[in-house]
């Protein structure tokens, strides 16, 4: 018999603004998702190792450590395969993408974005990585 999974996805959600962490934990929340937040690269990393989110939801200018910083770290420590990361930012040139998925994102939303587009795609990260465990 197969076992179905009823506890919520931990999800990380990296945000400086408190507007926007506040609305994207939210919506993720009432999707279902169980959240954790940090407002900056160095409290992600943190948060990392503490919550051992099942994915996360990453800004890329922030103080102290930005999201390139926050990938460049878990590159290193082998943590882009274990917590599948979609940036979420206003930064949206060509160069910022490809590096942002050259250091392990396997995602990128550009701001302003809709509530459905952000659940959907936080929920296709969450289902890769859990296909990719099943292997």
């Amino acid at each position: 018999m197969q076992r179905v999974e009823t506890r919520p996805r931990r999800v990380l959600v990296v945000e400086d603004d408190p507007f926007l962490l506040e609305l994207i934990t939210t919506r993720l929340e009432l999707a279902g998702f169980d959240t954790r937040a940090a407002r900056d690269g160095s409290q992600a990393l943190q948060r990392l190792t503490e919550f051992r989110p099942e994915a996360m939801v990453l800004d890329i200018n922030m103080p102290v450590l930005d999201g390139f910083g926050v990938l460049i770290h878990m590159q290193a420590q082998g943590l882009t395969e274990k917590t599948p990361t979609m940036v979420l930012t206003a930064r949206n040139s060509p160069e910022d993408v490809a590096k942002a998925i050259k250091l392990g994102a396997r995602d990128y939303l550009s701001k302003p974005f809709k509530d459905e587009q952000l659940i959907a795609r936080v929920g296709r990260l969450l289902a890769r990585a859990r296909a990719t465990a099943a292997r």
